[in-house]
């Protein structure tokens, strides 16, 4: 079932009047699109699931933390949502945003902790030939363009920025992500688009989670 038109006009007039007291009027139409979405994520849950296994889902509250923020704004003006994955040997988790002019599928490893980057780049440094491939496949290209995330401007510590895989070496995150433009999102196969985008980037995550799971003579360490 697609999404109702609505639940993204609400976003629109939410952006448009973000305080309380437009919000406490307006709280019946946040709800009933809060509840729309959560039909939509239980569709693309029940989707993922015939291929990944997911420990649960989470979507987050429209309600911003303002205390340490210049930006006073009381609402956020978009609903996510974050897929995780089930067990310690699957890394990665997916993420669904949903805005107004700015909704995108993605997921990745955002802030993976010194140990796990550490471990990354290790791998990277000793043979980058296997993300290479998966960054050249046809489904990666062609959902996802290429792999994103912040990095560091030159070299890591006990790293060269002459290495020929500097490039991945110096990531902090490693994300991916697939824009929607609003009539895509309104379609009525756009559960099928996110699952299949989530899909396309399971080649990645089973070898990033190879790799965390292992140290770089293969042995497992999990």
């Amino acid at each position: 079932m697609p999404l109702a038109k609505d639940s993204f006009n609400f976003l629109k007039d939410l952006a448009a009047n973000n305080n309380r007291d437009w919000f406490n009027e307006h709280k019946p139409r946040f709800q009933a699109a809060k509840s729309d979405v959560e039909s939509l994520i239980a569709e693309i849950v029940e989707g993922l699931s015939k291929t990944d296994e997911l420990e649960g889902h989470k979507l987050f509250r429209i309600y911003r933390d303002v205390r340490f923020s210049k930006n006073k704004d009381p609402y956020k003006t978009y609903f996510g949502t974050y897929f995780k994955r089930a067990g310690k040997l699957r890394r990665g988790g997916y993420y669904l945003h949903l805005e107004p002019g700015n909704s995108f599928a993605g997921g990745g490893f955002w802030d993976p902790n010194p140990r796990d980057l550490k471990r990354i780049r290790d791998e990277f440094a000793a043979d980058d030939k296997p993300m290479r491939e998966i960054l050249a496949g046809k489904s990666f290209k062609k959902y996802f363009g290429t792999l994103q995330g912040d990095e560091v401007k030159t070299a890591p510590k006990g790293f060269s920025r002459e290495h020929p895989a500097i490039d991945l070496i110096r990531k902090k995150q490693f994300l991916a992500t697939r824009k929607f433009n609003d009539r895509e999102v309104l379609s009525a196969n756009f559960a099928k688009e996110v699952v299949k985008t989530f899909e396309a980037m399971r080649p990645w995550f089973d070898y990033m989670s190879d790799v965390l799971t292992t140290n770089l003579n293969g042995e497992r360490i999990v």
